[in-house]
């Protein structure tokens, strides 16, 4: 049995707004009503937009592909986390924040420094817009050590745990715990967009990409492991599945999420139908989604991942 939310002055329970970052791949427009999503930037250049907002996933990859360099991501700023803690502070709403791992960006430390800034206003007594004093906001931040579809759990399971009554403090608490028992594994096309990242020698990626070379990585720690390489598309597709089961298996009554990278799924399609024992007979049921720059930047397209939690 859990505690009760935490409650203003006057006794009543405290609305819970969670916030995320773009790295979540949580398209703004299909949120719920207390979910805020807060974009992340990508750089072309020397024209830099917000993801999701004026740059779909979809245009991401054409320009991708036709770029000869990589873009540049960029955090969100501690600006704009300030500006969204403000507007759930005059809604008397406590928050949690989820974020990209703090190992792949600086958002972790741009919400840890809006949060304390949250924190010192409320201490000194600050008045909303209309000159009445907010009820008192907590605000909690979580690194959730992951991203993209990792991440997206994570914020699936917070919406969960707000759903049956959970304070915010119990949410992040519960969230805490939890984020170690998300694994996330994909299976990328090339090693071309980590070579032209620098993450991999030049020669290495014209040899991987003569041989057909098709790594698997995970976010192990928060930042990207490679665990194997394999030689062509069909036995990348038996080590990924190798790694879910060496995993202990997906616990179904959990949220769980597949992804793809590029413009299309067929890829992410064709690799479900081919390993239908994993899932339990919900092949049709299975949700998936499109990743977004963040991790698509490194990854290129023709990549597919999974997030789930691991069985107890």
């Amino acid at each position: 049995m859990h505690s009760k939310k935490q409650r203003d002055d006057k006794g009543k329970a405290m609305p819970i707004r969670i916030i995320t970052d773009s790295a979540s791949d949580i398209v703004s427009g299909e949120c719920p009503e207390n979910l805020t999503v807060l974009p992340m930037t990508i750089t072309f250049g020397e024209t830099t937009y917000h993801d999701g907002v004026d740059i779909t996933h979809e245009r991401f990859y054409e320009m991708l592909v036709e770029s000869d360099a990589l873009p540049t991501t960029g955090q969100v700023t501690p600006y704009e986390y300030g500006q969204a803690l403000a507007a759930a502070r005059e809604a008397g709403e406590d928050v949690v924040i989820l974020t990209v791992s703090s190992k792949l960006s600086g958002t972790y430390q741009s919400a840890c420094f809006a949060a304390g800034e949250l924190e010192e206003a409320g201490a000194a007594g600050e008045s909303g817009a209309a000159g009445v004093d907010p009820a008192p906001v907590r605000c909690r931040v979580v690194d959730t050590e992951s991203a993209s579809v990792g991440e997206r759990v994570l914020v699936e399971l917070a919406l969960q745990l707000v759903e049956e009554g959970l304070s915010a403090d119990e949410v992040a608490d519960r969230l805490e715990e939890r984020k170690r028992d998300v694994r996330v594994v994909a299976l990328l096309d090339t090693l071309e967009y980590l070579r032209k990242g620098g993450r991999i020698s030049l020669a290495a990626g014209a040899v991987g990409a003569m041989l057909a070379i098709k790594p698997v990585v995970a976010i192990e720690g928060g930042e990207i492991a490679v665990l194997g390489k394999a030689r062509g598309s069909k036995n990348g597709k038996n080590l990924l599945t190798q790694q879910i089961e060496k995993s202990g298996g997906i616990d179904f009554g959990q949220p769980l999420a597949l992804g793809y990278t590029g413009l299309s799924r067929r890829l992410l399609d064709k690799y479900i139908d081919d390993s239908r024992g994993l899932w339990e007979q919900s092949v049709e049921s299975l949700l998936c989604y499109s990743i977004g720059a963040t991790v698509g930047t490194h990854a290129g397209p023709g990549a597919i991942a999974l997030a789930f939690f691991r069985k107890a």
